[in-house]
C-alpha cells in the first residue's frame, strides 16, 4: 500500500496530518517574514550606529567651539 499516492481521505490519520503539514504554506510564509524582518532590523541598527558615531564628532566640535567663545562654561 503506497500511502503517499492515496487520496487524503484514504490515508491513516497520522499521514493525513503529515500531508497537510507538508502542503500548508502558512508556516513557511511566517518564517520568511521573520527572516526579512531580522535582516531589516540588522541593517537599520547598523545604519543608526554608523550615523550616531559620525554625528558624535560633529556635536563634539560644536560643543568645543561654543566653549571656546565662552557660551558654554
Amino acid at each position: 500500500m503506497r500511502l503517499f499516492r492515496l487520496p487524503l481521505w484514504q490515508k491513516p490519520p497520522l499521514f493525513r496530518r503529515e500531508s497537510q503539514f507538508i502542503c500548508e504554506e502558512h508556516g513557511a510564509t511566517t518564517v520568511e517574514y521573520a527572516v526579512m524582518l531580522a535582516l531589516l532590523l540588522a541593517v537599520m541598527i547598523g545604519a543608526i550606529s554608523q550615523v550616531g558615531s559620525q554625528t558624535n564628532g560633529l556635536w563634539s566640535g560644536i560643543i568645543s567651539d561654543l566653549q571656546a567663545v565662552g557660551f558654554i562654561p
